[in-house]
């Protein structure tokens, strides 16, 4: 009855998406014949390679900061949920309260 259908493509397009892309490879380095040559050759900057760090760096005070923030954070959530879950309460027993003093003012009602 509900069986699950896979989707094919009778189409093929050929066109295949590489799932990991790598870096460019570096250019080739011309290599000079000799050093008091006349030609116009120029040799490439040294290119420094390229870290892959943290892209977010914290000084000890920023994470300080952070964790100072985080926890202002938990304790006024906290706060709001204790607060919420204590007017929930109040307001039950309040209810609770008013049915029970309803019913004795009907039941002394009929009583007489």
């Amino acid at each position: 009855m509900i069986r699950p259908r896979i989707p094919v493509n009778p189409l093929p397009t050929g066109i295949v998406t590489p799932l990991i892309t790598t870096a460019p490879a570096p250019a080739p380095v011309e290599q000079h014949h000799a050093a008091d040559c006349a030609c116009h050759h120029t040799t490439p900057a040294p290119v420094a390679p390229v870290t892959s760090g943290p892209a977010v760096r914290l000084s000890p005070a920023g994470v300080l900061a952070v964790v100072g923030g985080g926890a202002a954070v938990v304790l006024v959530v906290g706060a709001v949920l204790v607060s919420m879950l204590l007017a929930v309460a109040i307001t039950g027993a309040s209810v609770a309260v008013c049915a029970v003093v309803l019913r004795s003012l009907l039941n002394d009602s009929r009583k007489r």
